[in-house]
């Protein structure tokens, strides 16, 4: 079904409850495992009619922020969500508690009663009010976000927009773009502040409720955190600092080089003089050549997009009020990813069909999966789908950039491994803000500045009055919508980066092992699927140093000779 023929209709909370009441009830009169199962494929119907229409909403909140009817839609989602919690983690209580879980966990696997008991620390009655008020903090922050409006070389830009003149080939250009991002901030700053400040204490108040010392461990479950612990990011965040930032450091040297420039200024975010490679063609031109190179990668992968393009299954046009960012997102009553997205005429539209277009076709692959749980991926392995088929399909960027696809490659490759560091800085960052969540809003631009010192070392924001104090953090949506997620997105480029080394060695092996990988989803732990699928983990010794071995041979191959 298209997209836009899908009905809406606001769900009922008071008959959900009641429905989830009755499944409870249920759960209590089941006499095996057999008949707890066939009571929770009766909750997983009722769960994908209720979050079909939850996601059909927030994507057509996100499509228009200002849209007055769906903007009220998300209102009631956010006041109304936190109740629904709590009937779902009652009913997730009585089949944690049944005396023949273990025969249901002989059915499902043993991931689906793990996340129940993590999501069972995760959550009380007592705390809806606050997540309701965190909810509201989100939105906030996002709508300020996505209506922001800046005056730039005679028009009225929004954050994406301006993100082109960002990365112009003309110094004096881009450089003025940073500026006028940094004078937008500087006037909002203080909001951003607030909405932070408070957003910190709610979620050390939830945290204190619960018994835990801090939001760390109240963070670490929200994020299903179900196979690897706190001392095992700091261990990676540990390699990274020792291996990684050294090798970032000497790529960042060759692109001054390459540019010609005395030193690099954090407005010289270009890898090429004559500017950053750009997609050739419309949007619906990229879309098409997605098509083509999609049906040439594999039989699969040539399915998934026909789906989603006959069933109009992308929004990328970038609009005036549509919230900024991309994601990807599932339909679970019509097995259908969607794909949202900003275009805006640079390299990130091509990274939208090969980053989200990775995390919906894993999503298509298995969207038969008959147990719902299986599909439940974690973060951490969700970001390996997608980062890894910006890798796979390397080999296609001709289609997007013409004679520019080499630059492309080598722009995306030294890009990825800057990231590293910087995402790494971005949970570092987390952590120490919510072990002290007293901190003023100065002092907490003073630690990213500290962490900038460590992380990337060559960043010179000169004397901007925004940036130079400290204040970057504040444009890392993450930070806000989503506490410890971004180091999801740096395991996962790890492994994404072990699959560009495998499949410079055996293209058709590394693909076969990634099609593995995608169809496994949330069946097994996160290390397990690593172990399976040929990947050294993250957080064990000498994987970052091994790595750095393997990748400097592709960024400096004269050295290697």
């Amino acid at each position: 079904m298209k997209f836009s023929e899908m009905p809406y209709e606001r769900i009922d909370v008071n008959k959900t409850k009641a429905a989830i009441d009755r499944l409870i009830a249920k759960v209590a009169e089941a006499a095996s495992g057999e008949e707890l199962f066939s009571v929770h494929q009766e909750y997983t119907a009722l769960r994908n009619e209720l979050f079909s229409n939850i996601t059909i909403s927030e994507i057509r909140h996100s499509i228009d922020t200002t849209d007055e009817f769906y903007e009220k839609e998300n209102d009631f989602y956010d006041e109304n969500l936190p109740l629904l919690q709590d009937s779902e983690m009652a009913y997730k209580k009585a089949l944690y508690e049944s005396p023949y879980r273990e025969r249901m966990a002989e059915i499902t696997g043993r991931v689906m009663f793990k996340n129940i008991e993590i999501a069972m620390k995760a959550f009380d009655p007592k705390l809806i009010p606050l997540m309701q008020k965190e909810n509201e903090l989100r939105s906030r922050y996002s709508k300020l976000i996505a209506t922001a409006k800046i005056e730039f070389n005679g028009e009225t830009c929004n954050l994406t927009k301006l993100r082109a003149y960002q990365t112009d080939p003309d110094r004096e250009v881009r450089k003025a773009a940073w500026k006028a991002l940094s004078g937008w901030f500087m006037g909002v700053t203080a909001e951003i502040d607030g909405i932070y400040d408070e957003m910190v204490r709610n979620r050390t108040e939830q945290a204190h409720l619960l018994g835990y010392e801090n939001y760390i461990e109240l963070g670490y479950y929200r994020m299903n955190r179900n196979d690897y612990t706190r001392e095992m990011v700091e261990n990676f965040r540990k390699q990274v600092k020792e291996s990684f930032v050294p090798f970032v450091s000497e790529l960042n040297e060759k692109r001054r080089q390459r540019l010609g420039l005395d030193s690099l200024k954090y407005y010289d975010g270009i890898y090429f003089n004559e500017g950053n490679p750009r997609p050739v063609g419309t949007p619906q031109e990229i879309l098409e050549a997605g098509q083509r190179m999609y049906h040439d990668l594999a039989p699969e992968t040539g399915e998934f997009m026909d789906f989603m393009m006959e069933n109009e299954l992308f929004d990328v046009l970038g609009r005036p009020t549509k919230e900024q960012g991309g994601y990807m997102t599932y339909i679970p009553k019509y097995k259908s990813p969607f794909v949202f997205a900003n275009f805006n005429g640079t390299s990130a539209d091509v990274d939208v069909i090969t980053h989200e277009c990775g995390h919906a076709f894993q999503g298509y692959l298995v969207r038969d999966e008959r147990i719902a749980e299986h599909q439940d991926i974690t973060m951490e392995t969700a970001e390996i789908h997608s980062m890894s088929m910006e890798y796979f399909t390397y080999y296609y960027m001709d289609r997007f950039f013409g004679d520019r696809a080499d630059d492309y490659r080598t722009m995306h490759f030294e890009d990825a491994c800057a990231f590293l560091p910087y995402g790494c800085m971005v949970d570092e960052f987390q952590h120490i803000i919510y072990e002290k969540p007293e901190l003023s809003p100065s002092e907490r631009k003073q630690v990213w500045k500290e962490l900038e010192k460590v992380y990337r070392p060559e960043m010179d924001y000169e004397d901007d009055p925004f940036f130079s104090e400290g204040g970057y953090w504040q444009r890392q949506g993450h930070i806000f919508g989503s506490p410890f997620y971004y180091i999801d997105y740096v395991l996962a480029s790890v492994c994404a980066m072990q699959y560009k080394v495998k499949m410079d060695e055996d293209y058709k092996a590394a693909w076969a092992s990634y099609l593995s990988l995608c169809r496994l989803s949330a069946k097994k732990f996160y290390r397990e699927e690593l172990r399976e699928a040929g990947l050294s983990i993250p957080f064990e010794d000498g994987t970052i140093k091994a790595l750095v071995e393997n990748l400097r041979k592709i960024a400096f191959p004269e050295d290697h000779l």
